[in-house]
């Protein structure tokens, strides 16, 4: 007989027992921090009410796991944005709404 109940979903990334505070370190020392410490806070908040009220540290897990790929992904946005923002070859939102002109 198995300990974990039947409709347990089974999370498949579980963070470091450090991670979230080491993910805040980094978001303070960061040079975005004055929007993204609050915005990581109240997602955390929000998650940490959910788990509570669930006994699931899923959405725990999943706001580290977003926050640690927003992290990752910067360097890379800040490239994209410093090289001049070519962006001739993509897409408005306006003409995919209005279709075919």
């Amino acid at each position: 007989m198995s300990a974990q109940p039947d409709h347990a979903p089974v999370t498949p990334y579980a963070p470091a027992p450090g991670a979230p505070a080491e993910l805040l370190a980094q978001l303070r020392a960061d040079r975005r921090a004055e929007r993204w410490v609050p915005a990581f806070e109240q997602e955390w908040a929000a998650a940490l009410e959910e788990s509570r009220r669930t006994f699931s540290l899923a959405s725990l897990y999943e706001v580290v796991q977003v926050w640690q790929a927003r992290v990752a992904s910067a360097p890379t946005v800040d490239a994209f944005l410093a090289s001049g923002r070519d962006e001739t070859g993509f897409v408005e939102l306006e003409e995919i709404r209005s279709g075919p002109r």
